[in-house]
C-alpha cells in the first residue's frame, strides 16, 4: 500500500518470509513497519483478469496484492508502482521467489505525479489499497515505518485520479478503503467511471462494515450494485468465517 529503477535491491535490514494462498505464494516483508495482511487478500481476491491482460498496482509495497494474483491468475501481466525503494526491492525479489518475474515489472515512482509520468500505455485492470489518512489529525502518528502506508501525502483525489488515467476505456478500478470514505470513493471515481459494484466487508455479521471494496468501469454506465458483504469472522473459536478462510487459503476468489 505504500512503485524499474537500478538493478540493485534495496532489502530492509529485518526481513520475514510468510507464506499466503496456502502456501502458493512466498512473500519477504519487513519485520517492522507496515505488512501486508487480510486487506492484500482481499484485493487479489476480487481481480478476475484473463490471461494476456495488464494490471497495475498503485503503491504495490512489497508486492502482496501482485503474488496473489499472479497466483491466482496465470498468463497476467504486472506493473506495480512503489516509491518506497526498500519495499520496491522487496518486491522485485518476491517476484523472483514466485516464480513470475518473467511477466513481472515494478516501478520505483510516486503516485502523486500522475500515470502520465510513467510513459505507459494503458492498462486493462488498476488496483490499490490507498492509504487510509490523509489528515494527519486524525489519528495518532503512526510508526515511522508505516507513515507511508497509513498517510496519503496528497490525498485520495491523487489515488483515484492515478488509477483512473491508467486504464483504458471499459477497464476495471477496484480499491479498499475505509468503509467511511465510500461516499468519497464513489465522488472521485464518478468522474470517469461508472458501473459501480461495492462490497461490504464486516468484522462480524452484527457489527457495521469497516473497509469496502469498491469495483467500476471507466466510462461504465450501468446502475451500481450493492453486493452481499463478506463477513470475516464468527463467533466460533475458528480464528476466520469459512468464506474468509477460503479466500485466504485461495480456494475460492471474491469477484464482482
Amino acid at each position: 500500500m505504500t512503485g524499474q529503477a537500478g538493478s540493485t535491491l534495496t532489502v530492509a535490514a529485518e526481513v520475514a518470509e510468510s507464506a499466503l494462498l496456502g502456501g502458493r505464494v512466498r512473500l519477504r516483508q519487513p519485520v517492522k513497519g507496515y505488512r501486508a495482511g487480510m486487506d492484500a487478500a482481499l484485493l487479489a481476491a476480487a481481480v478476475d483478469a484473463k490471461p494476456g491482460e495488464r494490471l497495475i498496482e498503485a503503491g504495490c509495497g512489497a508486492g502482496a496484492v501482485l503474488m496473489q494474483v499472479g497466483a491466482r491468475r496465470p498468463g497476467v501481466a504486472l506493473t506495480g508502482l512503489e516509491r518506497d525503494l526498500t519495499a520496491a526491492g522487496l518486491a522485485r525479489e518476491n517476484a523472483m521467489l514466485n516464480g513470475v518475474e518473467h511477466r513481472t515489472t515494478i516501478l520505483s515512482g510516486d503516485v502523486a505525479r500522475g500515470f502520465r509520468a510513467l510513459d505507459l500505455p494503458t492498462f486493462d485492470w488498476a488496483v490499490s489499497n490507498p492509504p487510509f489518512f490523509d489528515d494527519p489529525g486524525a489519528l495518532r502518528a503512526p510508526a515511522e515505518g508505516k507513515i507511508g502506508a497509513w498517510m496519503a501525502d496528497d490525498g485520495l483525489k491523487a489515488w483515484t485520479g492515478f488509477l483512473l488515467k491508467a486504464v483504458r476505456e471499459g477497464g476495471k478500478i477496484i480499491v479498499i478503503h475505509r468503509a467511511d470514505r465510500l461516499a468519497d470513493l464513489l465522488a472521485l471515481l464518478g468522474e470517469k467511471a461508472g458501473s459501480f459494484a461495492i462490497r461490504p466487508i464486516h468484522p462480524y455479521a452484527d457489527q457495521p462494515a469497516k473497509r469496502v471494496l469498491v469495483q467500476a468501469i471507466k466510462t461504465g454506465k450501468a446502475p451500481l450494485r450493492l453486493l452481499p458483504p463478506l463477513i470475516l469472522h464468527d463467533r466460533t473459536d475458528a480464528k476466520h468465517s469459512p468464506e474468509a478462510e477460503a479466500i485466504l487459503r485461495g480456494e475460492t476468489g471474491l469477484g464482482f
